[in-house]
């Protein structure tokens, strides 16, 4: 992971249309900036948050997505996809983002950012796939499948961050709950709730939706 690094900081504004459902509003069309961007706790400067239910916790404050893997859907998809195509705020390259850890911490530009949760797919998402010219039969469950849904982090030391910036991995903790296995425990495996449970640093939604799953003693 020594060449890990941002390829694009991306930031969204508000728009609505008929694909943006119960919701109205959205703001995951994300375009990249060259310019330095804060990063508050509560996300990044001069990006936008509408669903404020789902997207609006300090565990939400910034996404990412490794650009391997738009690459990899754009081969399935059949046309390439631009950075920020999926919500996210950071483009990733050189880091498998989806075995990063619960509690994991990213040392970006001069913030610090902690692993926190995964992204699960929505309507929204799967509305603005085909809204920007994609195949989105049945894109939920075919995000699901994938298996590899990003990360959401929590900013623990606010800073400033841009295209181009290291991503240096300052803590790993020694658990084994990496990003994947939040997102199948979620999805595909519920046996695997117990395990997740264990790491500390997992975000209260999902600790609440996982304990409510968990066999009663």
């Amino acid at each position: 992971m020594e060449n890990a690094r941002v390829m694009s900081v991306n930031l969204g504004q508000p728009e609505g249309g008929e694909w943006t459902g119960r919701v109205g509003r959205t703001a995951i069309r994300k375009c990249g900036t060259d310019r330095p961007v804060r990063v508050l706790r509560s996300g990044l400067a001069g990006d936008s948050v509408c669903d404020t239910k789902y997207h609006g916790s300090p565990d939400n404050a910034v996404y990412a997505f490794a650009r391997e893997d738009l690459d990899r859907w754009g081969r399935e998809l059949g046309a390439p996809l631009p950075d920020g195509q999926f919500g996210e705020n950071l483009t990733t390259h050189g880091i498998d983002v989806n075995a990063a850890l619960i509690g994991e911490r990213w040392r970006v530009g001069t913030a610090l950012l902690e692993v926190a949760k995964v992204r699960t797919p929505c309507k929204v998402f799967a509305g603005f796939m085909e809204q920007t010219g994609h195949d989105s039969t049945g894109w939920i469950k075919r995000f699901a499948r994938d298996g590899r849904p990003g990360p959401y982090l929590r900013v623990l030391e606010e800073g400033v961050v841009q295209t181009g910036d290291p991503i240096v991995v300052e803590h790993r903790p020694e658990h084994e709950v990496s990003v994947a296995m939040v997102f199948r425990a979620l999805t595909t495996e519920r046996e695997l709730t117990a395990q997740v449970l264990g790491a500390e640093a997992l975000s209260d939604t999902v600790r609440t939706v996982l304990e409510a799953r968990a066999p009663r003693a």
